[in-house]
């Protein structure tokens, strides 16, 4: 089989002090593969956790980047969806065991395969072994299964889509999930490359929505994406007001937090739900309010392929699109500085063409 060399940035060990270019291999394609010419990839929250091994699972050399759009350069003998020219996707998985009930009901995000889903860096989902690894989109090309490649819709800006494949689809499948829609109270606690997608799809779905943030500079930019309050989470007396308010609560903080301050603002039947954080609450679920109003604590990951389709499909219809800076690739570092110091409005979209110069 035929191998090239591929430019990318990665991470060449735990002890994390940057990305670095490297050089990686990358296959040619199989009959039901295509070849991706990167054009632009998003830059996730997870993508500095993982380059950290803040999960202490990483496998390195580490190259991240899950939220890719490109162009399609070669196509397997077998592919049959796809040809040289299209404009596509790629998200947070590019396979799974296909067998398990999950993968069966096309929800292959929650594969019961023995090693989960593939994902599309840091090899298998439960790593069962360091001599497996994926190398993501911080490269100039990818070759991955058609079954795991997204169709890029007309009308969608491929600048900015690309956090759609990661942040849109992991805000949507609960919404979709817990049946969103008009006449209900929406709240997005965390206003940042999550929420800002959440914002605005809950807005579509015609749910009435609240923004939760610490953060009062971000109260013009949450009804400016369609909110229709905000609410400021250090405001002890407002927060107190909201109880028993919301549907449903989707919180998209990516980092440890007290989730018991926000349980108490959820209806009876409702739902909150946590995407982001992969990880322990700060402080264990106080029960007790839980049971109380008979609330529905749950947490939700990423989306399948068919919801991803779907979401990018729904953006387009409703005219939904991330907020992004555009950065090179030689920005990486300091990019990732930004994160750290929250000081990034939404979301970093690299343009791969500077990597390829």
């Amino acid at each position: 089989m035929d191998i090239t060399k591929t430019k990318a940035y990665g991470a060449t060990n735990s002890v994390f002090s940057g990305l670095s270019e490297m050089e990686i291999e990358r296959q040619a394609p199989k009959a039901d593969e295509v070849h991706i010419d990167i054009l632009y990839c998003g830059v996730c929250h997870s993508d500095l956790h993982q380059v950290k091994n803040d999960w202490h699972n990483t496998i390195y050399p580490c190259v991240p980047g899950h939220e890719v759009v490109g162009r399609i350069s070669e196509v397997g003998s077998a592919v049959i969806k796809f040809r040289v020219g299209d404009v596509v996707g790629v998200g947070c998985m590019v396979d799974s065991c296909g067998v398990c009930p999950s993968c069966q009901q096309k929800e292959e995000n929650y594969c019961e395969g023995p090693v989960g889903w593939t994902a599309t860096y840091n090899g298998y989902m439960k790593p069962a072994n360091e001599d497996f690894n994926t190398f993501g989109g911080y490269s100039t090309n990818m070759t991955v299964k058609e079954s795991f490649v997204l169709r890029i819709p007309e009308g969608l800006d491929i600048k900015a889509a690309a956090p759609i494949l990661c942040a849109g689809v992991t805000t949507y499948s609960p919404m979709k999930h817990c049946n969103v829609g008009p006449g209900q109270h929406v709240a997005v606690v965390g206003i940042g490359g999550l929420g800002h997608m959440a914002v605005q799809i809950a807005r579509a779905l015609g749910a009435t929505v609240t923004a939760i943030t610490r953060n009062q500079d971000k109260q013009a930019a949450a009804e400016k994406l369609g909110a229709h309050e905000v609410l400021i989470s250090t405001d002890a007396a407002a927060m107190k007001a909201h109880e028993l308010k919301f549907d449903f609560i989707i919180i998209t903080i990516p980092d440890a937090f007290d989730v018991n301050d926000y349980v108490t603002l959820v209806k009876r039947d409702g739902v909150l739900t946590t995407v982001g954080l992969l990880g322990p609450y700060k402080s264990a679920i106080n029960n007790q309010e839980v049971a109380m109003h008979r609330r529905t604590i749950s947490g939700s990951i990423i989306g399948s392929i068919a919801e991803t389709q779907e979401v990018l499909d729904f953006c387009v219809k409703h005219h939904i699109l991330p907020e992004v800076e555009m950065i090179p690739m030689q920005d990486i570092n300091k990019a990732f500085d930004k994160m750290m110091d929250e000081e990034v409005r939404f979301r970093y979209v690299i343009d791969m063409a500077s990597l390829k110069k």
